[in-house]
């Protein structure tokens, strides 16, 4: 699990870097805290904190209803990439469709986590390019997932909540 730090770095913020030493640094700005108590993340940070899960969700629409499906990715540059058969996901994915992809990780014990939204175009990446990067990209399941998607990442945000600063009921 995440390791989590309770050290302020500054009044009113905390040092939340997920497995760091939770030393504040004197070169580290302050944290912005927005109105419900959460840190927000700037966009560095949330391409970062991407890299540290497996699965996340990506979040379509199929018959002018929302659809929110778990995948395995990874990403690849400011690229979100996952693997899928024929479906929903891939059908979205040909429409070059507006999709939402989330990922977060919460530590219950210590009422922390964190949550990482991208919103970008969804297309299915074809030829060479699929092929080269087909292999590198985990398995969901062991279906038929030979089809690659990339989604964009044009929007990213997120928020973070430091331990022991969710409040009371």
């Amino acid at each position: 699990m995440v390791g989590w730090s309770r050290q302020p770095v500054v009044p009113g913020t905390w040092d939340l870097r997920p497995y760091g030493d939770g030393a504040a640094r004197e070169q580290d700005p302050p944290v912005e805290i927005d109105r419900n108590g959460f840190e927000v993340l700037d966009r560095d940070e949330c391409l970062r904190l991407l890299d540290t899960v497996d699965i996340g969700r990506v979040g379509i629409t199929t018959q002018a209803l929302p659809a929110i499906l778990p995948v395995t990715f990874r990403r690849d540059g400011d690229r979100i990439l996952f693997r899928t058969g024929e479906g929903t996901k891939l059908a979205a994915a040909t429409r070059n469709s507006v999709v939402s992809f989330e990922v977060d990780d919460f530590d219950p014990s210590a009422e922390a986590g964190w949550s990482v939204l991208v919103v970008g175009i969804a297309r299915r990446l074809e030829g060479e390019e699929a092929a080269a990067l087909a292999p590198s990209l985990p398995r969901w399941a062991a279906a038929d997932d030979g089809h690659v998607v990339g989604i964009s990442a044009e929007l990213v945000s997120g928020r973070r909540l430091a331990p022991g600063s969710a409040r009371p009921a």
